[in-house]
């Protein structure tokens, strides 16, 4: 069951995002570049924290996995192997109001009642056969018998359903009978109708009353008839009479724009690569790509970096690194972008041992969510059905988080085959086999692959971070605290160091001489304006675990025993004790681990 969304938790994370300088729109000062993020001071600390500490676990913690960092241009014969130019896209809808574009598949099915309509007038023409919006059956163009049986047959038993106001009226016609269409074209080709449209339209009425027809018939539809008159205005009906068919009720459709409710375009396919030229001329001869993932250069290394490395399977390549899509629909911030980065692992195997791996690394990878502080709760692992993976697969897994916005996937875990190097070397003619010194066999490993999204990793944590309590202000007083509780390895600034007072010159001498202890050994922060408590609230803000406080007892001033101490705050519990000088690289570092 996905979790329930809320956007005003997300709202709140996003302004925060921009006001503590986590996260900034791209190219904001010319009005943003949709899909694309820049981090700021904090959320660039905090991004390298999550990388730093995902190669370590992954690389310089295991025997069996090494390193490395490839290209992000890539030749195109290596995506044309890997089926990203010819099958590397997703399934795209425009809406016709607004042109929006949607990924077809991403729509949540909606049930409802849909108006359907025939085609529009512009209302001046038709206000000549009204007169001033009387129905046809008495405006005197019903004396020239020569057009009176179209109008009849278009008007017949409709009167009800026009408005007179121009530009906001309707004509129901009851059905899309033949007949009715040819009689309403013999009063177009007579010129009683000018700036025509007969294109149909339909759209899903979004906010209406769906379990009661009466209801939403005498709501009269209007915000369907609105969006038709939006959608003739745009094809050359200058004030739309719409013609509505009786509407009629509809299930799971993935037709509509879920934001508008107006008729979406045929789903067509759309690449998502991005492509560009290498060098001076740009023919097809100088053809490249932006990767749009990581993976496939360590597939064309896997002979090189098997050579160099003498390991043995099962083994495993990493990397981390920039890859590009160009998303349809970027959305819900930072979640799905055009520019991302990836960590991944290549973890290379006998064919037997596949499935085996697959249920280890995705444990491995949710043991690793849990130590940089997202819940085990907000994590599930969906098992991806067979008619939902890629075909080369034999089990893949997602590993999903309770976003604000609703369940999301974090990381794939995916037991790819021996699909990708066979692939590559049937392409390239080189040979990607290993040889087996035991067995003395030759074979094309299989590979087990868990890829994280490092962007998406980043926003998981702030969100499974962020919180609102209570806390006392200087007077005593409770007032509201907005705070980020990073576990202490991911935070961006480990240690904040305050002197109370700023205009004391042994105070903030102190603070410096800490600040020269802590700083090999973590990120500091140094504040000194404000109250005491105020600059508190600043380091919650950032998620800081830990805030050091020189005060007049680390001079001595007040009691010898207490000189050289300082006042160490725990941002959780908001507890403070006093500890020496001397101590604090070692009780920090032993509290941030």
């Amino acid at each position: 069951m996905s979790a329930p969304s809320d956007s005003q938790r997300m709202e709140k994370i996003v302004s925060l995002c921009k006001r503590r300088g986590f996260i900034f729109q791209s190219s904001e000062i010319y009005g943003g570049l949709n899909g694309c993020w820049d981090y700021g001071p904090f959320g660039v600390e905090l991004k390298r924290n999550l990388k730093n500490y995902w190669w370590r676990v992954m690389v310089h913690e295991r025997d069996d996995v090494v390193g490395m960092d490839g290209a992000i241009l890539t030749h195109p014969e290596v995506l044309k192997a890997s089926g990203h130019v010819e099958g590397f896209s997703d399934p795209m809808v425009d809406c016709l109001i607004t042109g929006k574009r949607f990924r077809a598949d991403q729509i949540e099915p909606q049930s409802g009642w849909i108006a359907e309509f025939v085609g529009a007038v512009d209302a001046l023409s038709f206000h000549k056969l009204t007169r001033e919006g009387e129905t046809p059956e008495r405006s005197t163009i019903w004396s020239k018998t020569d057009i009176a049986p179209a109008l009849r047959m278009v008007f017949k038993n409709q009167p009800s359903g026009f408005r007179g106001e121009a530009g906001s009226g309707f004509v129901e016609f009851g059905d899309a009978s033949e007949a009715k269409l040819d009689s309403l074209r013999k009063l177009i080709e007579q010129n009683l109708f000018t700036a025509t449209s007969l294109q149909p339209f339909s759209a899903l009425d979004i906010a209406g009353d769906f379990k009661n027809f009466v209801i939403a018939t005498n709501r009269g539809f209007n915000r369907t008839i609105k969006l038709a008159q939006e959608f003739y205005e745009k094809r050359g009906v200058p004030s739309p009479v719409v013609f509505m068919l009786r509407p009629k009720t509809v299930e799971n459709t993935r037709r509509y724009n879920p934001e508008n409710g107006a008729l979406l375009t045929q789903p067509r396919a759309f690449n998502l690569m991005f492509k560009t030229h290498v060098g001076a001329t740009e023919d097809e001869s100088d053809i490249a790509y932006l990767r749009p993932e990581t993976a496939q250069s360590i597939f064309v290394q896997f002979k090189n970096i098997l050579e160099v490395s003498r390991k043995k399977l099962p083994f495993g390549i990493a990397q981390i690194g920039k890859a590009f899509r160009n998303e349809i629909n970027p959305r819900n911030f930072t979640f799905r972008s055009r520019e991302f980065e990836q960590m991944e692992l290549e973890y290379f195997c006998r064919a037997e041992e596949g499935i085996k791996l697959l249920d280890y690394w995705l444990e491995e990878r949710l043991k690793f969510y849990e130590k940089v502080g997202i819940s085990r709760e907000k994590l599930h692992a969906r098992k991806v059905p067979h008619e939902e993976r890629a075909f080369y697969s034999k089990g893949t897994y997602d590993i999903e988080y309770d976003f604000p916005f609703g369940r999301q996937e974090l990381e794939g875990v995916a037991y790819r085959t021996d699909y990708d190097l066979s692939q590559h070397q049937n392409a390239s003619g080189k040979s990607l086999e290993y040889f087996d010194e035991e067995t003395k066999q030759r074979f094309v490993p299989h590979v087990v692959e868990p890829s994280a999204g490092v962007d998406r990793t980043v926003l998981a944590l702030i969100c499974e971070a962020y919180s609102e309590d209570q806390a006392p202000d200087e007077k005593g007083k409770m007032e509201a605290r907005t705070v980020l509780r990073f576990h202490p390895r991911m935070a961006p600034i480990k240690c904040g160091v305050f002197p109370l007072l700023k205009n004391k010159e042994p105070l903030v001498a102190k603070a410096k001489e800490i600040i020269d202890l802590l700083r090999p050994h973590m990120s500091i922060f140094y504040d000194e304006s404000g109250a005491i408590g105020r600059r508190y609230r600043r380091q919650d803000e950032i998620g800081t675990p830990f805030g050091v406080t020189v005060d007049f007892e680390t001079l001595g001033e007040k009691d010898a025993a207490l000189r050289d101490t300082v006042t160490l705050r725990e941002r959780d519990s908001m507890k403070q004790e006093r500890v020496p000088v001397k101590d604090l690289p070692g009780i920090l570092v032993s509290r941030i681990s």
